[in-house]
């Protein structure tokens, strides 16, 4: 069964990319798959993620992860 909330790092080895990009993203509030907890933990919506993903670059980029 696949992951609904990925945490910082597990999105960071998802995508490849550094902690600070990846905690700008979630930091911004316009983003779709942001998501802080109660105790505010950035998390990220994989679904929501693949999809704003999707619409940003492409199927091409999604190969590439």
């Amino acid at each position: 069964m696949e992951k609904g909330l990925l945490s910082v790092k597990e999105m960071m080895a998802y995508t490849g990319w550094g902690e600070n990009k990846v905690r700008a993203l979630l930091n911004n509030p316009t983003m779709p798959f942001s998501y802080k907890d109660k105790t505010n933990r950035l998390q990220c919506n994989k679904r929501l993620f693949d999809k704003w993903l999707d619409s940003q670059c492409g199927k091409q980029c999604q190969k590439r992860l």
